[in-house]
């Protein structure tokens, strides 16, 4: 019995951003495994696809951001999602930047957010995981399950590879797939990890890592690279190249051990300039940003080849802003910014859409 998302909105609009996010994740925190998970428990749509050699129930999932702390992964679930993803998940804790660093823009159905990581650190963030049903039970949480890293802000941009591999250590046991996030706007100098050199030293440092925990645990564990929007034409090809460099995919069934999910917030605010707190520092999410996102997924589908794991995330508010991502290229899509705005009723909508887009396509 899902609550009519209309009626808390106005509640929810009228108090501080973070505040009620805070709430919220208390409340989905203390109900998810009660018989209160009712109240926002819906149906998953079944819509199965592989990516990366992973089964998916459906191809919606959550956006990193809105559970940094893993607190909430069986109420994410119940919500019928296809895949959840958590953080992002620092080595260390951290506070992040000082408030007030959310901010609404509702004409453009849009968010301005500098948080610059905060979180409880990795092992806050595992022992959340492990008191999960998706743990204890995976048989009645289908659900995937991605774990996005980052870099503590105190740590220098040039030992960034250091909290990386130390996150990814951390996390591996836990996850189905790891999110390397290169492209958060509110920690300084991170976007430079998206360059040439830097990008291949990272992924290459990752690789052997992984190599290592695989032989370790006899898990295969895919990771994800979550890129920004903001990038040149140029800057996305030599991307490109140096994922396909280092990341080959079997291209019979996008089976590769690599993926990237585009994209994260922009620091273009032209659109919203003219808006009170259009002009704050940090990363817009919304609206704004469906059509940058949409053509950075182009791009990148016709740098990287047919094959290529492509998430694509950002500005989805409808069932329709979802088919787009996936006609520009996307195999599947997440959801953050259009949450706050539409409710848990857009999951099913946008999974409704994706799935009769495919029937329609046979």
């Amino acid at each position: 019995m899902l609550v009519p998302y209309s009626l808390i909105k106005p509640l929810f609009f009228a108090l501080d951003p973070e505040e009620v996010h805070d709430h919220m994740v208390s409340f989905l925190e203390k109900t998810q495994r009660t018989p209160l998970a009712h109240l926002y428990r819906q149906t998953r749509v079944e819509d199965p696809m592989r990516l990366c050699g992973l089964q998916l129930p459906n191809r919606v999932g959550l956006a990193a951001g809105l559970d940094k702390n893993a607190r909430c992964i069986d109420a994410w679930s119940s919500m019928g999602f296809g895949f959840v993803e958590v953080g992002t998940v620092t080595p260390k804790p951290q506070a992040g930047n000082p408030k007030p660093r959310i901010f609404r823009l509702p004409k453009e159905n849009a968010i301005i957010n500098r948080l610059g990581f905060n979180n409880e650190g990795a092992e806050s963030f595992v022992k959340h995981i492990g008191q999960s049903f998706h743990l204890r039970r995976p048989c009645a949480s289908p659900v995937l399950l991605g774990l996005n890293i980052g870099k503590n802000a105190t740590t220098p941009i040039e030992l960034a590879q250091t909290d990386y591999l130390l996150a990814l250590e951390a996390v591996y046991p836990y996850a189905d797939y790891v999110t390397i996030n290169i492209s958060s706007p509110n920690t300084k100098n991170l976007r430079s990890l998206q360059t040439d050199e830097a990008l291949f030293a990272l992924l290459y440092a990752l690789e052997c890592k992984r190599s290592e925990l695989m032989q370790q645990s006899a898990r295969r564990v895919p990771m994800m690279i979550k890129i920004a929007p903001d990038m040149s034409e140029e800057e996305l090809s030599l991307f490109a190249l140096t994922l396909k460099r280092l990341c080959p995919v079997d291209e019979s069934a996008k089976q590769g051990l690599w993926g990237v999910i585009a994209t994260n917030t922009t620091l273009n605010k032209e659109r919203v300039a003219h808006l009170p707190h259009g002009n704050e520092a940090g990363g817009l999410s919304g609206s704004p940003l469906t059509e940058k996102s949409n053509d950075t997924i182009r791009q990148l589908r016709r740098h990287l080849g047919p094959h290529f794991p492509l998430i694509g995330v950002g500005g989805i508010m409808d069932g329709q802003d979802a088919v787009a991502k996936i006609k520009a290229g996307a195999d599947c899509v997440q959801l953050y910014s259009g949450l706050i705005y539409q409710g848990p009723g857009l999951i099913q909508e946008v999974a409704q859409a994706l799935k009769a887009d495919r029937t329609s396509a046979k």
